[in-house]
């Protein structure tokens, strides 16, 4: 067990944690969640010991060993794969460096005899003869080969850094498991053994993660970081969004009653204040109406961006043809004699191992590209929109947001326009003067989701969009995506947002393509689909 008593924090005069006292226990996993700047990473680190808190304490069980997810990928660069996953347990590491050591000695001493029986003990004790088997399961459920495992980290590239800092993690049954965005870069494969592996732990688990679908299939609970607070919740992601809705929904109720309750006092002192037999009353009032502003609810740290898409008009009866499209990338054919024709109200998710081929494919669809063959036809009543991958060119210039903005509003509209829908996009008052060049990676995918839902277009595509964007900004796409009545095209790690809109899959694979009108997770069960997928892939 894991306890947080009191834990309070403030970066100036900005309160992060105010007198948090909750208990994690084992058997359990928690989900951590709240607003971005809320303090997640920040309250791992306390639990880890890695940072101090302004006051309170973090108590564990005695004996009990903490293991983090690391977030610095080049701290083992000099360390082989399999080294730096058994230095998670660092008393073992420590053991089994001491014991080669006196095993490698020439004369070997009565006080070498002893101290050897006193290693083996404690060896056996940490399951050390086990280690190296457990530490070969562990990278081979995450994707690393075994002829990766004698490399130096060095060497490896940032995605198969990721996946061994993971088993670091996982390995050595640790008491406390502390998990900071443990998909990122993880493929669909290795995803789906994580959440086995978390499902079958014993152990505490908390995660912080942007993956609504990870934290449905593995959490029991719910942390909640809010109103400088954190509140836990019995049940999934998905219980949790439902529960915190209702409450939303009680804090507005109240607070609609005080302003009503307020309204009629106020009144009451203005008509009577003067009225000598009515001024008792009216100071009477006077004072409920100090203590019911002084009562007001605090104000939520989460906050929703408004998207709504909405075409300027209804698709015709032609949409899009595809045929035969091919495309070489740096010596390398990404799209071979790729064929597909969308039909009115589709929504369409991209899937597949190789990326570069899906984002080729929109950008040739969007105009950016020209195909080295084959052609595309869009029909005439069809106007699209393109959420690139990568949006650096977007904020190359030193604009204001409101400037920068104003280029897609309507010419009809001014400078109080583009305000006003940056607000709705939670940039309000002087963050609309923010300039193009600070932005965050999450502000920016906002600002690229403002210029689609102003072009009116009645096709959308989308590389990528939940990159960069917290779990509100997800949720708040993921509606706006599915209310959208006209023609989607999209790739998204997101399992929820894959599973929630699109009604037909293409996946793009080395050997072929697989295209099918199924919803997303019909789609991963579908025995006819697994059988191509083994084909294409041999």
């Amino acid at each position: 067990m894991i306890h947080a008593s009191n834990i309070a924090l403030s970066y100036g005069k900005r309160v992060i944690f105010k007198d948090v006292n909750i208990k994690f226990t084992p058997g359990n996993c928690y989900g951590l969640i709240g607003a971005n700047g809320a303090g997640k990473s920040t309250f791992l680190k306390i639990l880890a010991g890695q940072m101090d808190p302004d006051h309170g304490e973090v108590f564990v069980g005695a004996k009990q060993r903490i293991a983090m997810l690391a977030q610095d990928q080049f701290a083992y660069d000099e360390s082989t794969v399999a080294e730096t996953v058994l230095m998670a347990h660092a008393r073992l590491h420590e053991v089994m460096a001491e014991r080669e050591a006196l095993y490698a000695k020439t004369e070997f001493t009565e006080a070498d005899g002893i101290r050897s029986g006193e290693l083996e003990a404690e060896f056996a004790e940490m399951n050390g003869y086990e280690v190296e088997s457990e530490a070969a399961t562990l990278l081979s459920g995450l994707g690393i080969n075994e002829d990766l495992r004698d490399k130096k980290m060095k060497e490896l590239e940032a995605g198969e850094k990721v996946r061994v800092l993971l088993a670091q993690a996982l390995f050595g049954n640790p008491d406390i498991l502390l998990l900071d965005e443990p998909t990122n870069n993880l493929d669909r494969k290795s995803i789906v053994w994580l959440e086995g592996f978390l499902e079958r732990f014993q152990n505490t688990v908390i995660i912080v993660s942007h993956d609504r679908h990870f934290l449905n299939q593995v959490c029991t609970h719910m942390a909640d970081i809010d109103y400088g607070q954190i509140r836990v919740y019995v049940g999934n992601y998905d219980f949790w969004y439902q529960a915190s809705e209702l409450l939303q929904q009680q804090r507005q109720d109240a607070s609609r009653k005080a302003d009503a309750k307020a309204k009629d006092l106020k009144e009451f002192i203005a008509r009577f204040s003067s009225n000598a037999s009515k001024a008792r009353q009216a100071t009477s009032r006077k004072k409920l109406l100090d203590k019911l502003e002084m009562e007001d609810l605090p104000a939520s740290s989460r906050k929703y961006p408004y998207i709504l898409f909405k075409a300027g008009r209804t698709c015709g009866d032609v949409i899009l043809e595809v045929k035969d499209l091919s495309k070489t990338i740096d010596g390398v054919k990404v799209l071979d004699n790729f064929s597909m024709e969308v039909n009115k109200g589709q929504k369409i998710g991209f899937v597949g191992t190789n990326n570069v081929a899906i984002t080729t494919l929109f950008q040739i669809l969007a105009g950016e590209l020209e195909p080295d063959s084959g052609s595309f036809r869009w029909g005439l009543t069809m106007s699209t929109s393109y959420f690139p991958k990568e949006n650096r060119s977007f904020f190359q210039s030193d604009k204001t947001l409101v400037d920068w903005l104003s280029e897609y509003t309507p010419v009809t509209e001014g400078e109080s326009f583009a305000r006003g829908f940056l607000g709705k996009m939670l940039f309000s008052g002087d963050e609309a003067m923010k300039k193009t060049s600070v932005l965050s990676g999450g502000e920016k995918v906002r600002c690229m989701l403002s210029r689609m839902m102003l072009s009116d277009a009645n096709a959308l595509i989308l590389d990528e969009p939940t990159n960069h964007l917290d779990l509100e900004s997800i949720t708040a796409l993921n509606n706006g995506l599915k209310a959208f009545p006209e023609i989607i095209l999209f790739s998204s790690h997101d399992h929820a947002l894959m599973a929630t809109v699109a009604d037909r899959i293409i996946e793009i694979l080395p050997g072929g393509v697989i295209d099918k009108m199924l919803p997303y997770d019909e789609y991963l069960k579908d025995a006819g689909v697994q059988e191509q997928q083994e084909q294409f892939r041999n």
